[in-house]
């Protein structure tokens, strides 16, 4: 950190990867509390994320170097066997000019310090965040179509209709669940019947099945993985 900061080297992946594997494990320390915005495991590796707002403020890239250096090294140490990466994450690219797309080395040299501290290599934007999210191509594009077939101007109106229970036999209700990608809910009210029988004697259960779909302006998770137990 001392010489990235002094510019008496650059940042460099493969090598700061190399002299943290090379570490004599008897005279380590004990790492900093840190956490990660995604923490990623499968049988050959550690993926951990932090996500990040376009506009950092100034002088946190420092921070947020020690804090990846750290982390790897600790990952490292847990998981010797496996690969270890650790990512900035950016939704988007305010600097081009379509939704999706992204010009990495432009977007990188805007942020004070950026290209110091970090290769580019350790950062993830725009549609490289969301493919490695999902492990699929074209996800930024599906996140959005998403969005715009949702944000509609009579939005307001099928969310309240979708909040008032006693529509569930009107046939838009389901067309509306269709349209929101709301598979969960459609589920459910499949499996409609199956579900009151099983609950029909439980208090507990039925406050839960008579819940609206959208709590605290978000969709009810708990709610609906609750009731789907009961629906086989």
């Amino acid at each position: 950190m001392t010489e990235l900061s002094n510019s008496e080297r650059t940042p460099n992946l493969e090598q700061e990867n190399s002299e943290i594997s090379s570490i004599n494990s008897e005279n380590l320390t004990n790492a900093i509390d840190f956490s990660a915005d995604v923490f990623i495991e499968d049988n050959d590796s550690i993926v951990a994320i932090e996500l990040k707002s376009v506009k950092p403020n100034s002088g946190e890239m420092k921070g947020e170097k020690q804090k990846i250096l750290e982390g790897k090294t600790a990952f490292k140490k847990e998981f010797p066997d496996k690969k270890v990466y650790f990512y900035m994450g950016f939704p988007f690219d305010p600097t081009n000019n379509t939704k999706t797309g992204y010009n990495k080395t432009r977007f990188l040299n805007s942020i004070i310090n950026m290209t110091k501290f970090f290769d580019p290599r350790e950062t993830l934007i725009a549609s490289e965040l969301w493919n490695k999210l999902s492990g699929r191509k074209r996800t930024m594009e599906q996140i959005l179509e998403i969005i715009n077939t949702i944000s509609t101007p009579d939005f307001m109106e099928k969310f309240q209709f979708l909040q008032n229970s006693t529509n569930k036999n009107n046939p838009r209700y389901q067309q509306i669940l269709r349209k929101w990608f709301l598979f969960s809910e459609i589920e459910l009210l499949q499996k409609d019947p199956q579900i009151k029988r099983v609950i029909q004697n439980d208090k507990k259960l039925q406050k839960m099945y008579h819940q609206q779909i959208f709590k605290d302006d978000e969709y009810n998770w708990q709610r609906a993985r609750e009731l789907l137990k009961y629906g086989k």
